[in-house]
């Protein structure tokens, strides 16, 4: 039903692998094409938040050839709590209507004395998805999660049951 949420959390799931070894992500771009399949591009620029803007303005122009597009940044998210690190996920639906999502999955990084975790993930806001279905969008989220193998194992072996 979500396949906005669902390539979000299979990018998210690879940034958290990235994230896992306590380095900071190289914002990366990914993307769906019509035949289903995936391709990402690392954002290599000589500034962290320049790369970000950039990814940015090409999830908002878009390409005639990638129906989903995902920018998965490294960033600080202010909580209750107080700031803590996050990876925030923009993802745009190109067809068939715009749509998009942001989503922040608040982490522990690996050099912190309590070592390296994963928290819930936190929906911030969508535009063109009419009554958001959250439970559902959650569960999407998690599946495309769990259909990245290698970054799912990272991610279920450092998830903690609490909120950042």
């Amino acid at each position: 039903m979500y396949e906005i949420t669902r390539i979000a959390g299979f990018f998210a799931a690879h940034g958290i692998w990235s994230v896992a070894d306590g380095e900071t992500l190289i914002p990366l771009l990914g993307y769906e094409r019509p035949d289903g399949s995936h391709g990402m591009d690392r954002l290599m620029y000589d500034d962290f938040a320049e790369a970000a803007r950039a990814g940015r303005e090409a999830l908002e122009t878009g390409w005639e050839d990638r129906v989903r597009a995902v920018l998965v940044a490294d960033a600080y998210l202010q909580l209750e709590s107080g700031r803590v690190d996050a990876l925030v996920i923009d993802a745009a639906e190109y067809v068939p209507v715009r749509r998009s999502v942001k989503i922040a999955v608040p982490y522990r990084p690996g050099s912190s004395p309590q070592g390296f975790a994963v928290y819930r993930p936190k929906f911030i806001e969508e535009t063109g998805i009419d009554e958001p279905d959250y439970p559902a969008m959650a569960d999407s989220f998690f599946a495309g999660v769990d259909s990245h193998e290698q970054a799912a194992a990272v991610w279920n072996a450092h998830l903690l049951d609490e909120s950042a």
